[in-house]
């Protein structure tokens, strides 16, 4: 896998969940205190993100590495497309497939 597709990816993801959490790059800039222009001058293609900033960015939108870096590679699998529906879940929901998921477990022992 080629550079240009790790820097492509966190270029767009970090649109994608900077639309998500509807903030404007200047916004999410002045957010991580830094320029006005910082994550324009990201997602643009000008500049990238030290290793340091770009965890601070993804603590920014409350996510580990692995949640931020889980559609890489994975764009086709259902795993991406749950993880993104329970994103949006709140936390009584996610109970619920926690419980579900626990059956599961449960069913899988037995066999």
């Amino acid at each position: 896998m080629s550079d240009t597709k790790y820097i492509d990816f966190v270029r767009s993801r970090i649109t994608e969940l900077r639309i998500q959490k509807d903030v404007s790059e200047h916004k999410m800039s002045l957010d991580l205190d830094k320029s006005g222009s910082y994550i324009r001058g990201i997602t643009s293609g000008a500049s990238m993100p030290s290793v340091k900033e770009l965890f601070n960015i993804i603590a920014y939108f409350n996510m580990t590495p692995v949640d931020f870096f889980a559609p890489l590679g994975t764009e086709d699998a259902p795993y991406s497309a749950i993880c993104d529906r329970l994103r949006s879940l709140d936390n009584a929901d996610l109970e619920k497939v926690s419980t579900l998921l626990d059956w599961i477990a449960e069913q899988n022992n037995k066999a």
